[in-house]
């Protein structure tokens, strides 16, 4: 099957995972520097809590920033999809007004009121105000501002 020539959905990707990994790769230095200095030493120096606060801050990062990136493309999965969705009941409402007559596989959308309740006799041709669509009848000069 051939490939649609539609653009691709923007979707997260690079630069996400590049900082995702960045801040991993940080955080496990910090896990490593921290484990050599408690493998080292006895005593808790300063650069035990430097490693140690450098570690979580930079694995929480990581975490944060791995959860926004799932976050994004999930919502852009979904935004495609909302989108090819409605391009079908789009298409699918041009149809049903194509094929109104005939015994197609789309349903026409019903309507409310039958066609003999709008049937009024109308100077002017076919022509509809929209006060007379929506029920409201001459209201004056009916919004015209020339008078």
């Amino acid at each position: 099957m051939a490939e649609s020539s539609r653009p691709q959905p923007y979707q997260p990707g690079t630069v996400s995972l590049f900082f995702v990994a960045k801040a991993g790769v940080f955080a496990a230095g910090f896990w490593v520097w921290l484990l050599v200095l408690v493998l080292r030493t006895d005593t808790a120096t300063g650069f035990h809590v430097l490693a140690a606060t450098g570690a979580i801050t930079t694995t929480l990062v990581a975490v944060v920033l791995g959860a926004r990136m799932a976050l994004q493309r999930n919502a852009a999965i979904r935004h495609a999809e909302t989108k090819k969705l409605l391009v079908d009941i789009s298409w699918n409402a041009f149809t049903a007004a194509g094929n109104a007559e005939s015994s197609g596989k789309v349903v026409p959308f019903p309507s409310s009121a039958s066609e003999d309740e709008h049937s009024t006799p109308r100077r002017g041709g076919d022509r509809v105000s929209v006060f007379e669509r929506s029920g409201v009848r001459d209201r004056g000069n009916n919004g015209d501002r020339r008078r």
